[in-house]
């Protein structure tokens, strides 16, 4: 996105709030910011360290956007069941430069006090820190683990969504069901689509304890890829001239173009007595080349006055793929072969891996906590969810990376 319109998307809201507050009896607007400024770094120059979605990361020389954004989001109340909301954020994005994304647009009706319907874009609900995954400030960690996040490309959904809050005793269950579609803009030129979505996510709040429940369906396609294209072009003119009609069908079941998809999570999270505990397990499932996964992680500390040191461990692992029909007995097709065996850990979201991370965070004043955090990333075969890595890399890489989060 060019700066001419950044800027533009960063000024709307104030536009917006200066206009209407010239209207003593109109909308009421509130505009609110938030942001990351980071420094990251590894500990090798033949790998790179990124957030999902990123098209370049960090090696030695330490980066200021692999963990850095910006953004401001202006809510407007129009009346007593009508509002409107806008957020944009700027970051680095896949195409390695700062860029801005819309990322909620939504009109918001509060049919009764228990029920509200929103029409628009707005977050899609599959992880438990969806709604505010890009605010840093309302984290503990100073980023989600890429073994989870990276699992699902979407960040937004262009649709309509219902939502039912009820209090029953002292617990609080938000039921939201979701439908629409979403586009995902991915690293190395790939995008991603999601057509009939249908997202279910319950949360139920009891004192400190926080329990979540998330399902999302949809149709997926993936484009943009000359490597699988070209791969699923040589398996069907390899069937045809070989009479192995395995390799066609093989090539349609890789094929990622309106394909099942679905993605099922649980959260658990609590702030007892200082005590701060955090957790989510999820399972990843599609018919396509894309791997059916299992990614989970835990997260604990405790709270010494402003400072919170915590433990997390995060791990990513493959359950199942499209089985490589290529004949492993034929030699002129052992190039072919060898091509297909590595699409599970090829691409983005693909690999199996593990990370270990401390960290800790200071509350330094009511709207600005800095943070420090060190990773240990432990691919399981090749470069796991590293970027750019090259050809043969396989070891441990350290992360380390340091923060100020605020909202204003």
């Amino acid at each position: 996105m060019n700066k001419q319109i950044l800027a533009a998307v960063l000024a709307m809201p104030l536009a917006i709030s200066s206009a209407f507050a010239q209207e003593a009896d109109g909308p009421t607007v509130k505009v609110r910011g938030f942001g990351t400024g980071a420094l990251t770094w590894t500990n090798t120059d033949q790998a790179e360290f990124g957030r999902p979605n990123q098209a370049a990361g960090a090696r030695k020389e330490p980066r200021t956007g692999v963990d850095s954004n910006l953004g401001l989001q202006a809510d407007v109340a129009v009346n007593g069941w009508l509002s409107l909301t806008g957020q944009g954020v700027v970051r680095k994005d896949a195409e390695d430069d700062f860029g801005a994304d819309l990322t909620w647009a939504f009109a918001k009706a509060r049919l009764n006090d228990e029920v509200s319907l929103r029409i628009g874009r707005t977050g899609l609900p599959v992880f438990m820190i969806s709604d505010y995954r890009n605010v840093g400030y309302a984290s503990t960690f100073l980023r989600a683990p890429n073994e989870m996040y990276s699992q699902v490309p979407f960040e937004s959904v262009d649709g309509v969504d219902l939502t039912w809050q009820h209090g029953f005793g002292d617990t609080t269950v938000t039921t939201q069901v979701t439908y629409g579609r979403a586009k995902g803009k991915l690293a190395y030129g790939l995008r991603a689509e999601g057509k009939q979505l249908l997202g279910l996510n319950v949360v139920a709040e009891h004192g400190p304890f926080t329990l979540r429940f998330g399902r999302t369906d949809a149709k997926i396609t993936v484009t943009g890829s000359t490597t699988l294209a070209g791969l699923l072009n040589t398996l069907r003119s390899t069937g045809a001239a070989y009479n192995l009609p395995q390799l066609g069908a093989y090539a349609d079941a890789l094929n990622p173009r309106d394909k099942d998809a679905s993605f099922t999570s649980v959260g658990l999270g609590m702030d007892w007595n200082n005590i701060v505990l955090q957790g989510e397990y999820a399972k990843r499932k599609t018919d396509s080349y894309v791997n059916d996964t299992t990614s989970w992680y835990a997260m604990g500390g405790y709270r010494f006055g402003k400072v919170l040191p915590y433990v997390m461990h995060a791990k990513l692992a493959i359950d199942g793929y499209p089985a490589n029909a290529v004949p492993a007995n034929v030699p002129a097709l052992a190039l072919l072969r060898a091509g297909a065996a590595r699409l599970p850990y090829t691409g983005v979201g693909q690999g199996e891996q593990s990370t270990t991370s401390i960290g800790v965070r200071w509350d330094l004043y009511r709207s600005i906590a800095l943070k420090a955090q060190v990773d240990r990333i432990q691919p399981k075969v090749g470069s796991g969810l590293l970027l750019n890595a090259q050809p043969g890399f396989h070891r441990d890489v350290t992360v380390g990376a340091v923060a100020v989060d605020f909202v204003f």
